[in-house]
């Protein structure tokens, strides 16, 4: 199997949740093996691994994820777009990526890693183990939807879980309780108005309010209720964390989720580069090389029911591929 819109098409016909990358870990390996690598699988969890496939090593690694978001959405092509969970992310690039260094060794060049991880989607747990493993390379590629261009530098995040407290107490007599949820409407429409950090490569810092939950029956006075927001942070996050706890300022607790630095990445003269303001597995791999983010398709559609990557850009990314890691090397 040399098209890469077969390979990813294979792929993309694998169901691997984050959590559930098996199958996807087993098809790959397989592929890699009968191809010639010398293949490695680490285990993260049980039934779950990183495969990293080497040949000599000492050079650039190519690198994405297994896992998907859910729902399942089986691969379909509609003219020159092949749609599917994970044609952008990350399936079709981990097929592109397994193309371009199969061809390069097929010319010889065999100072090029493959590293696929699981679990991007949901903590990273995958890159996290990863960074264990005894890597040589110089370069790390790292391949999320950049539409075919060079990031420059990517944006990091921050989750906190927000806490408001009350008293319970039935809702004919609500004098008898404290409403948990009522202070948590006041205090979440402010976040946005809190003096966020700007970079003046990766731009401003913004926040998602992703989940709310409270309360328990309508008829309950009701005594909890949190909300989880994501920042999208550009620089230091310090004063931002300083900045939410004034915010709070005694109406609710904080709980401090996940956090992933803002990466300025290499770029290479002659290759058309800009920032994203999506974070990837990069910060947890620093003993893989010095990083670059490169893949085709956009984030836009990335989880989303109409998720679809164009069949001749697919192609474009194995000659962009090949092409960067050609020039690494060459460094």
């Amino acid at each position: 199997m040399t098209d890469v819109l077969a390979l990813a098409s294979e792929l993309l016909a694998i169901h691997s949740p984050s959590g559930g990358e098996g199958p996807a870990i087993d098809f790959v390996s397989r592929w890699l093996l009968a191809k010639g690598w010398n293949v490695h699988v680490q285990e993260v969890t049980p039934g779950r691994g990183n495969v990293w496939a080497s040949r000599r090593g000492g050079g650039v690694t190519l690198s994405t994820h297994l896992d998907v978001v859910p729902p399942y959405i089986s691969p379909r092509l509609d003219g020159d777009k092949l749609y599917g969970r994970g044609s952008c992310d990350a399936k079709g690039i981990a097929a592109a990526m397994m193309i371009a260094a199969e061809r390069l060794a097929a010319e010889g060049e065999e100072r090029v890693d493959l590293l696929f991880v699981v679990g991007e989607e949901k903590g990273s747990d995958g890159a996290r183990a990863a960074n264990h493993l005894p890597a040589t390379s110089r370069f790390l590629i790292n391949g999320e939807p950049t539409e075919s261009i060079l990031a420059s530098g990517c944006k990091g995040s921050m989750r906190v879980m927000v806490r408001t407290r009350g008293r319970e107490a039935h809702s004919a007599y609500p004098h008898l309780g404290i409403s948990a949820i009522e202070p948590m409407l006041a205090l979440l429409p402010t976040v946005h108005a809190l003096p966020l950090p700007v970079d003046p490569a990766l731009g401003e810092t913004t926040v998602n309010i992703g989940v709310i939950r409270g309360g328990t029956e309508a008829n309950i006075i009701p005594g909890q209720c949190e909300a989880e927001l994501m920042f999208r942070i550009v620089s230091d996050p310090a004063p931002l964390r300083a900045a939410i706890e004034q915010w709070v300022d005694g109406i609710a607790t904080l709980e401090w989720g996940s956090y992933i630095p803002a990466q300025h990445f290499h770029t290479v003269p002659g290759f058309e580069a800009r920032p994203v303001s999506y974070t990837s597995d990069i910060p947890l791999l620093p003993r893989w090389g010095t990083p670059l983010l490169f893949g085709p398709g956009s984030i836009h559609v990335a989880h989303t029911d109409h998720e679809f990557v164009s069949a001749p850009e697919l192609r474009a990314s194995v000659d962009t591929y090949m092409a960067l890691t050609r020039t690494l090397l060459g460094s």
